[in-house]
This record gives structure tokens, sequence and C-alpha cells, in this order.
């Protein structure tokens, strides 16, 4: 109860008094100041909260823009609040970069739920050459005998047909087995190898299926923001998707055997715990998330 009526106060009256009078003690805006004082993600961050919770109609859509309306936003901006650019010369290139995050982010989203909609289809065309080419990339020295076959056991898929395991996640799951495999081969064949342990072996396929879901539950959650932020000083993209989906990979795997299961049966329990390891790292405002070999 006192928090919700410290929260109705505050953003009701105490936060627009608190920026008056900061504004007449140092001649800036609100959005100056965060130019002056933060830098990286929590910059952006900062910008985003003060142009959301703002009563003002234009600095509140500046949020939802698209690409080509960026420039025109930071002038609208700037002409709100009564921003000189003769005497505050970065503030529009700062505030650019900002929005094109900010922006960004919400449109990467889009794509990538776009994307995961999209069910596998064994009558397309595209989708039956690309689940091929992961068995090429995984396999380049097996034939695949035929294309319903046990032998997609042998790189971690759960039945004879691997689009079944696919309905989750959608074609966004093989897009992303297929982007690890190719961009950073060795290192699949390394993991797919030690996925294949006697003891502390897992099903490579399904894993990377389940942390296409991870990374896309991370995003939707926009707990990646301080991550993308950081990593990505324009626009980001589904590169950038892909990017941290194969850092969740090659970290999870040096997790499970760190971890040292007594079986598979509790899979769901270590996933959640590296999951919660990794949500841990993103509330990090300096966090960037990159693949270190």
């Amino acid at each position: 109860m006192f928090i919700s009526l410290w929260e109705f106060f505050y953003g009701h009256f105490f936060r627009f008094w608190m920026k008056w009078l900061l504004r007449q003690m140092t001649g800036k805006c609100e959005l100056q100041r965060i130019f002056d004082t933060y830098v990286g993600a929590q910059r952006t961050h900062r910008i985003e909260n003060s142009l959301t919770y703002s009563k003002n109609k234009v600095l509140q859509k500046a949020t939802h823009a698209v690409e080509s309306e960026v420039d025109k936003c930071v002038e609208d901006i700037m002409k709100e609040k009564n921003i000189n650019p003769e005497k505050d010369v970065s503030f529009k290139i700062c505030m650019k970069t900002c929005l094109l995050q900010i922006t960004g982010y919400k449109q990467l989203y889009l794509d990538v739920e776009s994307v995961r909609k999209r069910p596998y289809d064994s009558d397309n065309a595209q989708h039956e050459k690309l689940l091929l080419k992961l068995w090429n990339l995984l396999m380049p020295t097996k034939k695949l005998k035929a294309r319903i076959s046990k032998q997609w056991a042998d790189i971690g898929f759960q039945g004879d047909d691997p689009k079944t395991d696919f309905r989750g996640m959608g074609i966004l799951g093989l897009i992303n087995l297929v982007y690890f495999s190719e961009n950073y081969t060795s290192e699949a064949h390394q993991i797919l190898s030690r996925s294949n342990h006697p003891k502390l072996g897992y099903s490579y396929a399904i894993v990377g299926i389940n942390l296409t879901e991870m990374a896309y539950s991370l995003l939707k959650s926009e707990a990646l923001k301080f991550h993308l932020y950081n990593f990505v000083p324009g626009i980001p993209t589904m590169e950038h998707f892909h990017q941290f989906y194969c850092y969740l990979v090659y970290e999870f795997d040096k997790f499970w055997f760190e971890e040292e299961p007594e079986s598979i049966m509790y899979f769901n329990l270590y996933r959640e715990k590296f999951h919660e390891r990794i949500k841990g790292l993103l509330m990090d405002c300096n966090v960037a998330l990159t693949l270190k070999m």
C-alpha cells in the first residue's frame, strides 16, 4: 500500500517538481543531464524511461518510432525541450544513437517473434534444405540414408523426423542450430561429441532448441536490453540475437559438465539454474555477453 502511494505521488507530483528544480539549477533538461552523467546501456535505459514516462506526447511517441522517423523525432524532442544545437552539439548525436537502440530492440523482438511463429513445413523446400544443411554441418563424413531416419538421433533429435521437435520454437529453432553450426563449426562438433558422453550426455539438438526458447524469453521479457545496448552501438538485428544464442549454447555445455548432473532426468532443474545465472548476469548495466573460446 505504502509503495503504491509513493509511486503515485512520485509519478504525479514529486518527479515533476524535482525535474523543474534541477532544470532551474543546471539550465538543462532531464535528457541533457542524463547524457552528461551516464554512458553505455545505463544512459540508453535512463533515456528510455525518461521518454516513456514523460507526459509530453512527442517524447512518448519517440520510443515507438521506426528507423526512418528517428531523425525527425530527435528534431522534435530538441524543439519541445528548447535545446539549442549550437550550445549542446552532442545532444543530437547521442539522442539519435539512443533512439536507434530503443526502437531497434522493439523491432528485433517483432522480427524474432515473426520467425518463431513460422512452423517447420516439410513441404517447404527451403526448410528441408536448411535441415539437411544442419546434418551436413554436424556430420560431414556420414551420409544421411533417408529423410526420415533413426540417424537423426545421432545429432540429438528425439524421433525419426526432426520436424516434430520444432513445434515450440518453429523454424527459429532450426535457424539457430544452423547458425551456430555454420559459424562455430569446430565448437559445434566439440559440443556434439561431448553431448554423447556415456554419463553426462544430453540430446544436442533438443537442448539447442530449448536454448532458443531461453534466448527468446529473455528478449521478450526485455532482460536482454542492457546486453544489447552495450553490445550494439546502433540498431540490434537478428544477427545479434543469433550471437547471443551461440553464447548460451557454448556456456550451457560448460555449465552442464561443471555441474555433473546425476541424470538427464534432472535437465529441467539444471536448465532453470542456468537460466537464473544468465538472468543474474544480464541485470548488470555494464554487461555484454560475448562468446569467448
